[in-house]
């Protein structure tokens, strides 16, 4: 089983910083509902820990604040490609540290946040545009997973 002692504190700090940007980025591709969006993605940590004792791995991540990049972004696209980056680096620590079932346990988690941030705030009548669709698939795709 991996755990937090697995990593560097570096590393940790990646693994950490992925979910909530891609909650960033979802929050970041359609304008409004901000508020809204940021409690989902704090709900979708709350439930998460509600399955405890399923993955020790991700029960320390949901377990923590989630950490944020504190990088002042200029625009939402360098915001989305930053935290696209940020996915693609924790995925490649998990590869190489955890196992197969602990880093599909990590993507379902974040993809499941990405969903969860879209629907919180209902746009033009749909619970998720399609600038945030587009959002959840390439946060998927860096995730080497399905949306």
């Amino acid at each position: 089983m991996t755990t937090k002692s697995d990593f560097t504190p570096e590393e940790w700090t990646v693994i950490l910083e992925a979910p909530p940007s891609a909650g960033m980025i979802v929050v970041t591709a359609q304008r409004g509902g901000m508020f809204r969006e940021s409690i989902a993605m704090a709900k979708a940590y709350v439930e998460a820990r509600h399955h405890h004792g399923e993955s020790e791995l991700l029960d320390e991540i949901v377990a923590a604040k989630p950490e944020r990049d504190h990088t002042h972004y200029h625009s939402p696209d360098e915001l989305k490609q930053s935290g696209l980056q940020h996915l693609r680096e924790s995925v490649t620590l998990l590869q190489g540290k955890a196992t197969p079932a602990e880093l599909d346990e990590y993507r379902r988690f974040i993809v499941t946040l990405a969903h969860k941030v879209a629907a919180a705030h209902r746009e033009h009548g749909v619970d998720v545009s399609e600038s945030e669709q587009a959002a959840i698939e390439d946060i998927a795709a860096a995730l080497g997973t399905s949306a």
